[in-house]
């Protein structure tokens, strides 16, 4: 497994505007082409999180599945965010996965935001999502899921014989400036107790209902360490995670082998 190069897109999302969000997102992460592998974008990058977004939310064949997907090619590189998107099961917060060789992968966002009413007006997704993509398993997640731990667990053994299921989580959000020190709290706890990378980026600015927004995207060691950590304005920073890092703390410190046994549940 090589080392791996991910950046943080952390920018101020326009308000229900999806063609400027894409020329926005666009011009921020065209740089870098050819250096980086792993691109991530906000949470709902092409409206902000918005109840009211469902109303223009696309289909699988609208512009935003085809702006990844050729960001991708154009980048030679893996590039992920959220959207909504409208299917027949309903509106889902759809996490998308774009590589460059045109594989679409995506994860639709298990748990709605109820304080917000989220779960009123979109469709909940049934299924955790673990891809694969140079070498690394990634577990990718949307905002309120960092809240729950058991459907973010890291199982020893279960999806791949005497291993780990991930080695890099992924969370985008829009995450508020008052719930902040949530938010870097319980990044550092999924890393600890995951034996993992994280991965996770927020956005900044303040969007059209008045919520303001401190970013502090970062990226995570397996010791709850930030090897970046972005803070309340636009950024894009690019940092590189080591394969053999993660490897060596897992043979020095198994504690995914005095783990609890158990069974998600949709």
């Amino acid at each position: 497994m090589p080392d791996l190069r991910i950046s943080l897109v952390q920018g101020d999302t326009r308000w229900h505007d999806p063609a400027a969000n894409r020329d926005y997102y666009g011009a921020l992460i065209a740089p870098l082409a050819g250096a980086t592998d792993l691109v991530i974008l906000p949470e709902t990058f092409t409206s902000g999180f918005s109840n009211d977004a469902i109303d223009r939310a696309e289909g699988m064949d609208g512009p935003t599945v085809e702006w990844i997907r050729a960001q991708a090619k154009a980048l030679d590189a893996a590039v992920t965010g959220s959207v909504q998107l409208r299917t027949p099961e309903g509106v889902f917060n759809r996490l998308l996965w774009a590589t460059p060789d045109g594989g679409l992968q995506w994860y639709d966002k298990r748990h709605l935001f109820r304080y917000a009413g989220e779960h009123k007006r979109y469709a909940a997704g049934r299924e955790r999502l673990v891809l694969e993509w140079k070498g690394w398993r990634i577990n990718p997640q949307v905002c309120y899921d960092l809240r729950f731990p058991v459907f973010c667990r890291n199982r020893y053994g279960v999806e791949r014989e005497g291993a780990l299921d991930f080695d890099l989580q992924i969370f985008v959000a829009n995450w508020p400036a008052p719930r902040a020190h949530a938010w870097k709290t319980l990044l550092r706890a999924r890393a600890i107790e995951n034996l993992c990378y994280v991965a996770a980026v927020n956005r900044v600015g303040v969007d059209g209902n008045g919520l303001g927004y401190d970013g502090d995207s970062a990226v995570i060691d397996f010791l709850g360490q930030p090897q970046v950590e972005l803070h309340g304005r636009e950024q894009v920073a690019t940092t590189t995670i080591s394969a053999a890092a993660l490897a060596a703390h897992r043979e020095h410190f198994p504690a995914m082998l005095d783990a609890d046994a158990f069974e998600l549940r949709g």
